[in-house]
């Protein structure tokens, strides 16, 4: 495994933003001033280059990680510290795998910035998710299924990120900590429904990285509590 640009395996607490949702000065402010280790930018639907632009030049007054995870080639930014490169492990369109990763390189070989690109292995498991119908995920994979793909992208792959994505529903955490048992030396991040303390609380028991991103726009106060919440949480 390549070592990342950046320190990801000290993250305990990423806040997602995406572009493509408002969000006022004062409100960015408290995020990126919460004692969360990294923001990442990125989202499923209406991203684009321009409102990425805008909210790349915003964070940029902060002193923290900026990572942009990309899902729209259109949109690439350059300026961010690290760029997140998902392939979806748990669907049969082999686009979303490797296919559209294949024709970037081939059309953008040139001027990638290969040292700053982080593959994670996605993991999908909200059959609702906009991301799970765009990718064609098979979000009804058994929990031995889910490990296995884990598995593929940890000591197979040598990813160095597992990403367990629940995209707007609160997940099966027996099934995040049979994941997180069965890796070597991917840094698990987990992602998907957290609206409250206890459940961010849970998350960081069994993931290395929990990532809050929808309750940002809903409740901003409870996502600011999430981030002490993950960082007093013990790693089981």
């Amino acid at each position: 495994m390549n070592t990342p640009v950046i320190p990801i395996d000290s993250w305990r607490h990423v806040f997602k933003l995406d572009p493509d949702k408002e969000i006022g000065d004062e409100a960015l402010d408290r995020i990126c001033m919460s004692g969360s280790d990294a923001i990442a930018v990125g989202g499923s639907s209406g991203v684009t280059f321009e409102n990425t632009v805008d909210l790349l030049a915003r964070i940029r007054r902060y002193e923290l990680p900026v990572v942009l995870e990309v899902s729209n080639l259109d949109a690439v930014v350059p300026g961010f510290d690290a760029y997140l490169i998902p392939m979806v492990l748990n669907t049969p369109n082999p686009d979303w795998i490797i296919g559209q990763h294949q024709r970037a390189i081939q059309q953008y070989g040139y001027m990638i910035p290969w040292d700053l690109l982080i593959p994670e292995g996605y993991i999908i498991l909200n059959p609702d998710a906009t991301a799970a119908k765009l990718t064609e995920a098979d979000a009804g994979i058994t929990t031995a299924e889910t490990v296995a793909h884990a598995q593929v992208a940890d000591k197979l792959m040598r990813l160095p990120i597992v990403y367990v994505e629940y995209s707007g529903m609160y997940g099966d955490m027996e099934r995040v900590s049979k994941v997180k048992r069965s890796l070597s030396q991917a840094q698990l991040f987990y992602g998907g429904g957290i609206r409250t303390t206890e459940q961010a609380r849970a998350a960081a028991a069994v993931a290395h990285t929990v990532v809050v991103g929808n309750i940002v726009y809903e409740d901003l106060d409870a996502a600011i509590a999430t981030v002490e919440a993950v960082k007093a949480a013990p790693l089981n």
